[in-house]
């Protein structure tokens, strides 16, 4: 019997709904903190180690990427999703703090897996001069994770009480969205799956390829300066303004629906404008919002209108990079989107390590650090080069 081939517009939707579903269980602990800290019985700092533990995830990907560069994008993806319902599931079945330490490390590590798999099989079916807008849609994940998944959550927390309620609901999400995926998601032709590309003569050209080790550090950079913000704004604004709840809240869903207008523009816009334009007219343009945020944060209003154009222009450079770093090195695409992803994670540990400390100082000085980061990732956007070429495209650009 003949396998049903489905449309790339029904695979990025997929994608998308997998991304919102992952990225909820993610953010989730940030604004429920308390609740499940308390629900596990255990101290604060014993629930700060089970997040510690989870952002170690961020060198899963890179060690277990070159396997997706030669056995597939879709064994790759599969497994990824297994990992996140078995995480998940242990969580749910056995709500316990050793599963929840384990589960939450399973459930990130799946994502580390996944994202740059499924990156990877965009980029091998989409040309690259219409690839911004594809994974440009596929992001959107991520904040409407923070829109539609985490009130989700707060409603079903609020109505059953269980702390352990959520991990059943996204195992049980999961194993739907996995079966949906065999069905949708193409085995990889033998062509595809790059068994001859993966050699240590390649790994070598990888590791040496200045495009590539210039642009993990650009994204080292460019999301160091968001987190020398994202860190200690709620500070910032519950000693500005002593409206701590008020304030957060507000910024939560001006923070979400920047994220949404970013994501989206960048989709309709960055292969229009080109990869490195959009990327540079997006880091000058988060840089000038750390100025406006800085002489307009003497009022609330004035705050969260600055917050806003802070997060809409960070996330459209952050998603415009992402299509521009996929054409660096064609030939183990996966390996350097998993790279991109854990020097996103390893710049935010750069933030997290020195925004605190500069705060100390004054939330102005932390603008200033970040424009300064701002300022390294524009010179090195001048050294990024793409190294696939860039036909005229109609429509997705890709295979139907």
């Amino acid at each position: 019997m003949k396998r049903t081939s489905f449309s790339l517009g029904v695979q990025v939707g997929l994608f998308t709904l997998i991304r919102v579903l992952i990225n909820t269980s993610y953010r989730m602990v940030y604004p429920f903190f308390s609740f499940f800290q308390g629900g596990l019985g255990v101290s604060v700092a014993a629930f700060s180690w089970a997040l510690t533990l989870r952002s170690f995830s961020g060198v899963v990907g890179p060690l277990l990427a070159p396997l997706t560069d030669r056995y597939g994008r879709r064994p790759a993806m599969l497994v990824g999703m297994g990992l996140f319902v078995l995480g998940s599931g242990m969580v749910a079945l056995f709500p316990r703090y050793l599963s929840f330490l384990i589960g939450l490390f399973l459930m990130a590590s799946a994502y580390q897996i996944f994202l740059p798999a499924m990156q990877a099989f965009l980029g091998d079916r989409v040309p690259y001069a219409g690839r911004g807008r594809v994974m440009g849609l596929t992001e959107l994940g991520w904040s409407l994770s923070f829109i539609l998944g985490i009130p989700a959550v707060g409603w079903l927390v609020e109505r059953v009480g269980l702390w352990w309620a959520p991990f059943g609901v996204f195992a049980l999400g999961g194993m739907l969205l996995l079966g949906v995926l065999l069905r949708v998601v193409p085995r990889d032709p033998p062509g595809e799956r790059h068994t001859a590309a993966v050699s240590r003569l390649q790994i070598n050209g990888l590791l040496h390829s200045p495009q590539v080790l210039i642009g993990l550090a650009m994204g080292l950079a460019l999301t160091s300066a968001n987190e020398m913000v994202n860190l200690v704004f709620g500070l910032w604004l519950e000693a500005q303004f002593a409206l701590q709840l008020a304030a957060l809240g507000a910024a939560s869903m001006v923070i979400g629906a920047s994220e949404l207008l970013g994501e989206g523009i960048s989709a309709l816009w960055v292969d229009r404008l080109g990869k490195e334009r959009a990327v540079a007219v997006g880091v000058v343009l988060n840089s000038l919002s750390a100025v406006v945020l800085f002489l307009l944060g003497r009022t609330i209003a004035g705050a969260l209108i600055g917050l806003f154009f802070f997060y809409l222009t960070f996330e459209f450079a952050l998603v415009s990079f992402l299509p521009l770093m996929s054409g660096t090195f064609p030939a183990m695409r996966a390996t350097v989107m998993a790279g991109t992803i854990a020097a996103f994670s390893l710049g935010r540990a750069v933030g997290a390590l020195f925004g605190p400390l500069t705060y100390q100082i004054g939330f102005g000085f932390n603008l200033g650090v970040a424009i300064l980061f701002n300022t390294l990732a524009l010179l090195a956007l001048r050294r990024v080069y793409v190294a696939e070429p860039s036909p005229a495209l109609d429509g997705w650009g890709g295979e139907d």
